[in-house]
């Protein structure tokens, strides 16, 4: 009997480059042949990558592995799909975008690709930030997509800027700032303008971003498990109500908070 283990799926690096010439394959004759996907443009996929996005992103939530591989294939359709429309217009290739990505990873890191050494993760990411300035950014924030989620988009902003040092040393520091933030958007909850009460309260979450990101916590995903948690409850409380045929309109709050506390416990 051999010793030797069989390599990993993930391993089978021809198989891997066959299903991926026979993507590309399927593709050209999608587009040569289905009227549908002939008349698509970059413009008109765009939406429909975002909702692939935000389905892979339940099915990693879900941890619904199956689900998430599914998903994974789907937005390797898109890239693929602007990839042969970015050859058409003789824009870009497949190949281009591939080569690209690879230049990208080696310069990026130097640590393995060089002589660079690094101690940590935080080593890392500092050279990372500061080889993108070299590459032509002019802000090391310049690569915060705009139409990001504003929650996603507050940790990457500070993501980004503790990079090249701007952050706080301590978590104790990153609460003051936290329990300040809520005591003036407290006081102009009181007595501020609509303004003053909106900018605060940004303040105050832009603030506790900041305190989960030194937690170690992802306030996005934080934020949907708790938001699916309530959507399981409520909807618990709601069954409960048909079932003693009444509207949750009809009831009181105490009464709601029995099927609620059930739903807790389950």
């Amino acid at each position: 009997m051999s010793n030797t283990l069989p390599l990993p799926f993930s391993k089978n690096r021809s198989a891997e480059l066959l299903a991926f010439n026979r993507l590309l394959d399927i593709m050209d004759d999608l587009r040569e042949k289905c009227p549908w996907d002939r008349k698509q443009t970059m413009d008109t996929l765009r939406h429909l990558t975002i909702e692939e996005t935000y389905e892979l992103s339940d099915a990693i939530l879900e941890k619904d592995l199956p689900e998430v591989r599914k998903e994974l294939g789907d937005l390797l359709l898109h890239i693929v799909f602007y990839a042969k429309i970015g050859s058409e217009t003789n824009d870009f290739t497949m190949a281009e975008v591939i080569n690209g990505i690879c230049e990208k990873l080696i310069i990026r890191h130097p640590h393995i690709y060089g002589d660079t050494e690094v101690k940590d993760e935080e080593d890392v990411k500092k050279n990372w930030e500061q080889i993108k300035l070299k590459e032509g950014n002019k802000s090391v924030l310049g690569g915060v997509p705009a139409s990001l989620p504003a929650l996603v988009k507050a940790m990457r902003i500070q993501e980004k800027a503790r990079g090249v040092g701007f952050d706080w040393e301590e978590t104790a520091q990153v609460w003051e700032k936290v329990e300040e933030e809520i005591s003036e958007f407290k006081e102009k909850a009181e007595n501020g303008t609509p303004e003053e009460k909106e900018d605060e309260f940004g303040d105050v979450l832009f603030s506790l971003v900041n305190y989960a990101r030194f937690a170690g916590i992802n306030p996005e995903t934080a934020l949907e498990r708790t938001n699916r948690k309530f959507i399981k409850r409520f909807t618990y409380l709601e069954g409960k109500a048909r079932e003693t045929g009444r509207n949750l309109s009809e009831m009181t709050l105490a009464e709601m908070d029995v099927f609620w506390n059930e739903a807790k416990k389950l």
